[in-house]
């Protein structure tokens, strides 16, 4: 089962993470939403945070981590909330199990393929020997060499954790992604169509949501409207919270 923190309650609003993050990530945002009325669900999709590690990672499996979810917590009507890979997630989800969802958003990706981007990031990450027991500054020291951008720096960092005295490790399943990290830019299946209110959230300064891509999004999600949050890139929650949770507030109300 998928680890989760569960904050307020009434309606159910499920938070999926993107790629490399966990629900930690989340914390701020789920408190403003469970202050609001809604039963927030941050979970952890697997390979990631606290939950299990499995050899088996692409998007209908974790689909199906979500649905056992809600089974197990008896949700049968639920609002999701997805973040990247955590937002291919939530879109595979919505095609899958209609029936299940109310409202549907999106944060910075689309329905469509993305060729693999994460090779520097993995190499980072790959670099950190910690048979050595490096300290979390050494840990950073050497990822730094790959990664020069701090707040991704700073977002990665977060998954160290001590395994036991002495020893730190990172929480995500490093081995399965550099197996399979060419799931993670899989497009969502053709004529899989969710008809319900989605909106999608966009970075003014990302990529990953191009004006060429409305027409594949409607194709989808006939019932969608794209928001597009000036001068922030893919971590767009984390850039301009305020803006962010005031466009999903609305849009779930």
């Amino acid at each position: 089962m998928l680890y989760s923190k569960i904050e307020g309650t009434s309606k159910p609003l499920l938070i999926l993470h993107g790629f490399l993050g966990m629900s930690d990530n989340w914390k701020t945002m789920g408190m403003q939403f469970a202050a609001n009325g809604f039963q927030v669900h941050l979970l952890d999709l697997r390979n990631h945070g606290k939950s299990f590690h499995s050899d088996e990672f692409n998007y209908e499996i974790m689909v199906q981590d979500v649905f056992d979810y809600c089974q197990a917590n008896n949700l049968e009507k639920v609002n999701i909330l997805g973040h990247s890979m955590g937002g291919k997630t939530a879109m595979l989800f919505a095609t899958t199990h209609p029936e299940m969802l109310e409202k549907l958003i999106v944060a910075d990706i689309g329905p469509k393929f993305y060729p693999q981007h994460h090779q520097t990031i993995l190499e980072g990450l790959n670099a950190v020997d910690f048979s050595l027991k490096p300290s979390r500054s050494e840990v950073e020291e050497i990822i730094s060499k790959y990664i020069t951008d701090f707040g991704t720096r700073q977002f990665l960092l977060k998954n160290l954790y001590w395994q036991e005295p002495g020893q730190l490790a990172f929480r995500f399943n490093l081995a399965v992604f550099n197996k399979k990290i060419d799931e993670i830019g899989q497009p969502l299946p053709e004529n899989t169509i969710f008809s319900k209110p989605t909106l999608f959230i966009r970075g003014g300064n990302s990529n990953y949501i191009l004006d060429d891509d409305f027409e594949t999004i409607k194709n989808h999600f006939p019932n969608s409207s794209t928001e597009t949050i000036p001068n922030v890139g893919h971590w767009l929650h984390a850039e301009n919270p305020q803006l962010f949770y005031e466009l999903t507030s609305s849009f779930l109300k």
